[in-house]
């Protein structure tokens, strides 16, 4: 058989593994990775996890996305519309223009002649005054200048970052985006993307959503089809730290949050209030990244006490998750790494340092890693699978795009019925924990509709 027979592209497959130093060796680990491999029990995932996924990755590649150009450059007349006006506002507060984009002339401004911040504000390395985005969310909230320069920021990093720069990136030959992912840059088994970054797309604020309408359909015959898996991160942390209370209510089909609200509040679920919710849902989510009652404030409408309180209360709540997080550190410090469920490891040299920082983020890591790190190597599998379906059963439709939790399909309307069941069977059943994993699926004519 000839080996184009095997693979959609194989040339470019093998540029695929020598530009991320992978051994080329499809099918199984080259001889000398070999002994490592099975030294640390990652052979498997090596052969039956990473290999097989380059021939997805590369047919994804190739594929690419379809770009509205003209959607984009108008929206492109509307932000910078939008940015200048914003930009007279500043002025005008300041009493004074200067140039926004220096943190210099900004810092002047906001802690000289504004005074504010308070008797002592933080500075640099260098003497000057702090405007990164953590410094100047903290004050945004009490002063409006502060808020619009952080709005401003946004728009023109929408701009210039995805608007205008994406039309540019649209191949010649094909009409289409084509992304590269990477399977090695990432610490905990994540895919990255550049070329550009397809995975960083803006989705929680309004002007950044409309950037993913820009991403469309191949053509009229064709719809996108989002499926993203529902929560899975707290699924995984609920699996393996064996929490009860969690676990059943991913079971029984429960609001999570709400769920968590009710326990962590102490009224009736149907009690819950909306910022209850809101509230308990950035505890769900933060505490996999170690959130401190200083970061949860800031998120929130909480004071830091408050925070202090809720999230105390939460570990209450959840005891074997707290007990899970310290095994996991225990772990780490005894071991020098932390591994997913299927083995991947993740080496944490900063474990045991003396520098109460440093090792504070290693512990964050060790605790993160196996649950982020899980949720890649679960959608990995998930993609080889459709993937292997979509060649062996000779379906029309492509997958487009890999965003983390979200996998991003051009289907053909004809089959627009029947691939739905068979991409949430998939997924869905791409390693069973003992929580179900769920998966959400959009259609439309762009990604913003679909998603």
């Amino acid at each position: 058989m000839d080996e184009s027979e095997i693979l959609p592209d194989v040339p470019k497959v093998l540029e695929f593994l020598k530009e991320r130093n992978i051994p080329i060796a499809l099918g199984s680990a080259s001889k000398n990775a070999q002994p490592i491999l099975e030294k640390v029990g990652t052979k498997k995932l090596f052969d039956e996890i990473e290999i097989p996924l380059v021939e997805v990755l590369a047919a994804m590649e190739k594929e690419g996305i379809n770009l509205n150009v003209a959607f984009l450059k108008s929206l492109s007349t509307d932000l910078a519309s939008e940015s200048n006006a914003l930009e007279q506002k500043i002025y005008k507060i300041a009493g004074e223009t200067f140039n926004l984009a220096s943190p210099k002339q900004l810092g002047d401004i906001l802690f000289d002649k504004l005074k504010i911040g308070g008797a002592k504000p933080k500075k640099t390395k260098t003497g000057q005054y702090a405007t990164g985005e953590e410094v100047l969310s903290y004050l945004a909230k009490d002063h409006e200048i502060v808020s619009s320069i952080l709005e401003w920021r946004q728009l023109v990093k929408l701009q210039n970052t995805y608007v205008d720069a994406l039309p540019n990136q649209v191949d010649a030959k094909t009409g289409r985006v084509h992304t590269d992912y990477m399977q090695t840059v990432a610490a905990t088994g994540r895919l990255s993307s550049n070329n550009p970054n397809l995975q960083n797309i803006p989705i929680r604020t309004e002007r950044g959503k409309q950037i993913r309408k820009a991403f469309i359909a191949r053509d009229e015959n064709h719809t996108l089809l989002a499926a993203d898996y529902s929560q899975i991160e707290l699924r995984i942390i609920a699996a393996l730290s064996g929490e009860d209370n969690m676990i059943k209510a991913f079971k029984d089909g429960e609001d999570i949050h709400r769920s968590t609200a009710s326990k962590v509040f102490n009224v009736p679920l149907e009690e819950v209030t909306k910022e209850q919710r809101s509230n308990a849902k950035t505890v769900n989510f933060g505490i996999i990244y170690g959130v401190s009652a200083f970061g949860l404030s800031n998120q929130t409408d909480l004071s830091r006490s408050e925070s202090a309180e809720l999230i105390e209360a939460y570990y209450k709540t959840y005891p074997k998750l707290r007990a899970y997080m310290s095994e996991q550190v225990d772990f780490a410090r005894d071991n020098g790494y932390v591994q997913t469920v299927l083995g991947r490891r993740r080496y944490l040299k900063d474990i045991n340092s003396a520098n109460a920082m440093v090792r504070g983020g290693a512990e964050r890591n060790a605790v993160n890693a196996p649950i982020q790190g899980s949720a890649a190597d679960i959608i990995k599998i998930a993609m080889i699978n459709i993937h292997k379906r979509l060649i062996a059963e000779n379906w029309q439709s492509k997958i487009l795009l890999q965003v983390h939790d979200e996998l991003v399909f051009d289907v053909h309307n004809s089959e627009l019925e029947k691939i739905q069941p068979m991409i949430k069977f998939e997924m869905e059943n791409a390693f069973k924990l003992e929580v179900p994993l769920t998966v959400d699926l959009g259609l439309g004519k762009d990604w913003l509709e679909a998603h």
